[in-house]
């Protein structure tokens, strides 16, 4: 497995901190403590890209990666708990948020849910939101690893019915940052959107 060139851009609080790039933009989204940090650094197969916390919240920006020169990788603030305030909370679900309706560039959101627990009502409330602003998004079920495959089948079903109806999910990709499972399937979909990005933007 190659590892890939990649280097970190800005954190940024605000939208007028975001950088101007001509890239393809990934996201990466999903409740506090689920695995956004590790997934990110089992892509570009490195141990330190993202900073990795057992502490839920640890990341209280957007922090944006260039990836190659290729794509831009955005690691969203964790939503649902967090050992913070209030009010900071809904300040990254507004920084959140802002992002998703204003991000040009943006083809594609990663939302990261726990693959070990039951739809979570946040989890819900996240795809209800990228479904009414129609951003493209693939739901990772990430730790993979910590569950038996019946139990995973079985939560996989739970997320099909709930997403029956729902017109921009691409995949459900089951994921493990030790094992590195969906790995490969998750840089293939990223080239996939990637490439239609740029033959957009080459008209």
């Amino acid at each position: 497995m190659r590892v890939f060139d990649a280097e970190f851009i800005v954190g940024a609080n605000s939208p007028e901190k975001f950088p101007k790039t001509n890239l393809p933009e990934f996201a990466f989204s999903g409740r506090s403590n689920v695995g956004k940090s590790s997934l990110l650094n089992t892509i570009v197969l490195r141990k330190n890209l993202a900073q990795v916390s057992s502490k839920p919240g640890r990341t209280r920006q957007i922090n944006f990666y260039n990836i190659e020169n290729k794509y831009i990788f955005a690691d969203m603030p964790g939503f649902g708990y967090a050992s913070v305030s209030k009010e900071e909370r809904q300040t990254w679900v507004e920084l959140n948020t802002k992002y998703f309706k204003g991000r040009e560039n943006l083809v594609l959101v990663c939302l990261l849910v726990d693959s070990r627990i039951e739809p979570q009502k946040t989890d819900l409330a996240q795809i209800e939101l990228l479904e009414n602003l129609m951003k493209n998004y693939v739901i990772v079920l990430t730790k993979t690893d910590k569950v038996g495959e019946n139990s995973l089948k079985k939560l996989i079903k739970e997320y099909e019915f709930l997403l029956q109806y729902c017109n921009f999910v691409v995949e459900l990709l089951p994921f493990s940052a030790i094992t590195r499972r969906g790995r490969d399937e998750l840089i293939a979909i990223i080239k996939k959107f990637a490439e239609k990005w740029n033959q957009m933007k080459s008209k």
